[in-house]
């Protein structure tokens, strides 16, 4: 059931950075979930340690873990951005 769960909130979470950096016309909905999936696992890797909280790939469903994991989000689809485009959005 949490890996149901996992790719849900991972999805809501790769549409919602998906609608803040403006790709959300690029990338469909197995995108998102991929996205907010390797985002969150960024997010845990780079942001958790700073703000002292897990991300929802360690089952930690907070607001403050779901932002660190909507944050890897955002900074995984700039990344992309930037290697596509050349510059970030």
């Amino acid at each position: 059931m949490n890996f149901i769960i996992w790719i849900v909130v991972g999805g809501l979470l790769g549409w919602v950075a998906s609608m803040i950096m403006r790709t959300d016309a690029q990338q469909g909905m197995f995108l998102n979930v991929v996205v907010g999936i390797i985002g969150a696992l960024l997010g845990g890797w780079l942001l958790a340690p700073l703000f002292g909280t897990g991300t929802i790939n360690q089952n930690d469903f907070s607001i403050s873990s779901l932002l660190v994991s909507l944050l890897g989000a955002v900074i995984l689809l700039a990344i992309v951005n930037l290697f596509r485009r050349g510059s970030p959005r």
